[in-house]
């Protein structure tokens, strides 16, 4: 046997020049590689972080505990003048009115005390105030009641002037209906009770003299367009007897609702709607509950009763289901002392601007509430002593306590936010003028008086309404979709197909919304029988087309390539579209009288809004089916070839291949495209903003609307107050938006990888 030589094998350098040059390249370009993604990761992860920080740093000030700090104490000023009757501060806080019981009225500065200026009201002779009332905080007017049976109307004012860039105010009074007393009692009787209502055309005086009678007098007001002087028309209003001696009186700012409280602890509630006055309703307090104080809260719909027994009560007319008005207790507020016992009351002071008021004690306690939230925001002790009389900011950021000592007290209070508690955003709210507690958000409105709703549970179950039926309509076309794009349909079709549809992700949601709200509502509404005979025929249509298609003969089937035949069932639903749209008069007439719309509304009791849930289901749905359909597909196609054949060559159909070896191998990625899908329903904000009607209303009626967080945020956030209480509600509801979908997120991550690990292809 002949042996060969055998050369020897060829050595290489794996150390040349070349090669060392190349590894060092790849290195650096691994390197940057690494540190690229790690650095666009690292980015991800701060910018989310600092999102979420910056929506706290937002929202943290509604949170935020009231303070109250002491500004200066002392005495009295102009003691001399007699008792005080009543406390007023100017806008700035910088003075304040003091008013006597020998008609002395005195300006003073909050910071020292100092005496600014001094009126003496023109009392008739030998006439004295008996009887001392406010009309609304924001007019400044209040009204003294004389020994005589007569009245006299003032208003502090306050010129503001800036000589040498500095502001100084000069307070001044006013007598806007004249300086002579008015005549109110007939008989000439001291006034000891009054109340004052005052709107742009009248004025409402109601009164009880000493020997317990009621009168009332309105005035119609009519001013001189040249001197522009204001003249009184006088209406008198006859006062029916009352069953008890009058303690409190309030009229409403309406000038229809007067309550009068007695000293049977009842509150009589007087119509005035004619000019005969009658008793419309009674209402008795607790047994062990004595009236020692009523006013108006701001707005006059609701009343503040403070109570013996340590509480203050809001009350205020409800409509019943008879459509007549009822006083109702609403809720209540108890002053709770240091030693965790009810103290007495010996002020009620209310705010300026807000649903808010202040209850002073006699242990030297003042406690602030807010009605709408229901809270006492805070309890601050003020001196050792009784506190006798209290007067707030307009701003509601100072306040002045007269002690039984003779002195007063300024302090500064620092309450940005008391309309905010968990109760006023998640809770039912009794709120005023509704005939129940409820879930509303009415965040703005044309008076000052409005109370604010806050209330987010009607924009989160807004939120969740759209995304459910978008996911209802996208969810099961784009999965079925994607389903046999990857794994049925010929190789050429998905090539055309696939793309087509990513396209329309690229389609602006505006427009979605546009064409939603101006076309395809109204279109809706005028063919809903047809809407749903298309719903109901359309898979009926399909099935039965695919039953007739392969029972035909295979030469008549062999001329549509294989995996081509998709195209064949468009004319299909082209034409059940059309016969539905035709059918749809026929059927609305022969159904539901003519108009499908008015037999939902009249004959089922189901709103019909025109932009409802159902529009935007479609009009979503269409906007999120690329997102689920493009995932999932790519995650079925991705499923190794080696499984599915073979399962097909082990016998299993095409159909238990699809069911039992794609699906459970693609369900992370399935599960995740849903999940992206629902993240992009959620946080979705021109369609549901176009196409919704924006009613925040908690009804899960499809055919009603709703308004979702994103679209709030969108259409208020322009609007809002930078910094205030609204403002930073906007960014509570950015900030719920958030964690909502960081938490779904978290939980799909968690189940992907459950499932990962489960079906994971070794």
């Amino acid at each position: 046997m002949n042996k060969v030589a055998l050369s020897a094998a060829p050595k290489l350098d794996f150390n040349s020049p070349k090669l060392v040059r190349h590894r060092k390249i790849r290195k650096l370009k691994d390197k940057l590689a690494s540190i690229s993604i790690g650095l666009g990761g690292s980015s991800v992860i701060l910018a989310i972080s600092l999102i979420f920080f910056y929506l706290l740093y937002e929202i943290m000030p509604l949170f935020k505990s009231a303070e109250m700090q002491a500004v200066a104490s002392y005495s009295i000023p102009a003691k001399e003048s007699g008792a005080s009757l009543y406390y007023a501060i100017e806008e700035q806080a910088e003075k304040a009115l003091r008013v006597t019981k020998n008609g002395q009225v005195i300006f003073f500065n909050t910071q020292d005390g100092g005496t600014d200026s001094s009126y003496q009201l023109p009392l008739p002779a030998n006439a004295s105030i008996t009887s001392f009332t406010a009309a609304s905080p924001a007019s400044r007017t209040l009204l003294a009641g004389l020994s005589n049976g007569q009245v006299i109307i003032f208003k502090h004012s306050y010129r503001i002037t800036y000589p040498e860039n500095k502001r100084e105010i000069s307070p001044y009074l006013e007598f806007p209906f004249g300086k002579v007393a008015m005549d109110m009692d007939p008989t000439g009787s001291p006034i000891v009770f009054t109340s004052l209502s005052l709107t742009d055309d009248a004025i409402l005086i109601v009164g009880a003299n000493d020997q317990h009678k009621l009168f009332s007098t309105r005035f119609l007001k009519e001013e001189n367009f040249m001197s522009g002087e204001i003249s009184l028309e006088a209406e008198a209003v006859t006062m029916p007897s009352l069953d008890g001696k009058p303690n409190y009186i309030v009229a409403e700012p309406g000038m229809r609702w007067v309550f009068v409280a007695t000293n049977k602890n009842q509150i009589n509630i007087f119509d005035l709607s004619d000019n005969e006055a009658k008793i419309h309703s009674t209402v008795k307090l607790n047994g062990n509950e004595t009236i020692i104080g009523m006013e108006l809260l701001l707005g006059g719909s609701s009343i503040l009763v403070s109570s013996s027994s340590g509480e203050v009560s809001q009350w205020f007319m409800v409509r019943d289901e008879q459509n007549d008005y009822t006083l109702q207790r609403i809720r209540d507020f108890s002053i709770i002392n240091q030693s965790n016992e009810k103290a007495k009351i010996t002020h009620l002071e209310i705010e300026h601007r807000r649903k808010g008021f202040s209850v002073t004690d006699s242990q030297g306690n003042v406690s602030l509430f807010n009605s709408t939230s229901h809270t006492k925001v805070l309890t601050q002790h003020i001196v050792d002593m009784p506190i006798t009389l209290s007067a707030m900011a307009p701003r509601a950021n100072y306040a002045l306590f007269e002690s039984s000592d003779g002195q007063l007290h300024f302090w500064h209070i620092d309450n940005e936010h008391p309309e905010i508690s968990f109760s006023a955003l998640w809770q039912k709210v009794w709120y005023e003028g509704y005939s129940e507690p409820d879930y509303i958000w009415q965040s703005s409105a044309a008076n000052n008086d409005f109370e604010p709703k806050y209330s987010l549970s009607p924009l989160a179950f807004g939120t969740l309404k759209a995304a459910f039926y978008a996911m209802l309509v996208a969810t099961p076309l784009a999965i079925c979709g994607a389903l046999y794009t990857a794994y049925f349909m010929a190789p050429a079709l998905r090539r055309k197909v696939k793309p087509s549809i990513e396209l329309m992700e690229a389609l602006p949601t505006v427009i979605l919304g546009f064409l939603a709200g101006l076309f395809f509502a109204p279109f809706m509404e005028a063919h809903l029988p047809g809407i749903f005979t298309w719903l109901l025929l359309t898979p009926f249509a399909l099935i039965a087309f695919g039953f007739i298609w392969v029972n035909l003969p295979e030469r008549i089937r062999h001329f549509i390539p294989e995996g081509w035949d998709p195209i064949l069932l468009i004319p299909v639903i082209i034409l059940v579209t059309w016969f539905s749209m035709e059918m749809s008069p026929v059927l609305e007439v022969s159904f539901f009288g003519g108009d499908m719309r008015s037999w939902l509304t009249n004959d089922m009791g189901i709103g019909f809004d025109q932009r409802n849930a159902l529009v935007v289901g479609a009009a979503m749905g269409f906007a999120v089916i690329p997102t689920i359909f493009s995932i999932t597909e790519d995650a079925i196609f991705s499923v190794p070839k080696h499984l599915s054949y073979g399962s097909l060559a082990l016998g299993a159909t095409q159909w238990q291949t699809m069911t039992r070896v794609i699906l459970p191998t693609a369900s992370p990625g399935i599960f995740s495209a849903v999940m992206i899908g629902m993240g992009r329903a959620v946080g979705e904000t021109m369609i549901v903003l176009m196409a919704t009607g924006n009613t925040p209303i908690m009804d899960i009626n499809i055919f009603e609307g709703m308004r979702t967080l994103s679209a709030n945020i969108a259409v208020e956030m322009p609007e809002s107050e930078v910094g205030g209480t609204h403002f930073r509600i906007l960014f509570l509801a950015a900030f719920v938006l958030f964690v909502f979908t960081f938490v779904v997120n978290t939980l799909a991550e968690y189940v992907r990888q459950s499932l990962r690990s489960k079906y994971t292809v070794i």
